[in-house]
């Protein structure tokens, strides 16, 4: 039986704002989901501050210039990964 690899690929490939949480996909499938709540600025901003991302760090970040928010795609994945017991 043979064993594909699996592709791991953290680089952002679109990024969502809901008025609940931040759902952020990554190109190689993964959905990361966070509550809003975690990020003041982005639950204080408009919906067209929310729209207007850019990738930054490579792809590994994500940057909104119209409030100056950065958040790094390692710190959703801690965050999103189960606590060891």
């Amino acid at each position: 039986m043979a064993i594909s690899a699996v592709r791991i690929d953290e680089r952002v490939a679109g990024v969502e704002v809901t008025d609940a949480e931040l759902i952020v996909r990554l190109r190689d499938g993964c959905r990361l989901a966070a509550p809003l709540d975690w990020f003041p600025r982005l639950k204080s901003a408009t919906p067209a501050e929310r729209a207007n991302w850019e990738a930054a760090a490579a792809g590994l970040g994500i940057h909104w210039p119209d409030i100056d928010e950065d958040i790094g795609v390692a710190g959703l994945l801690r965050a999103s990964a189960p606590e060891a017991a």
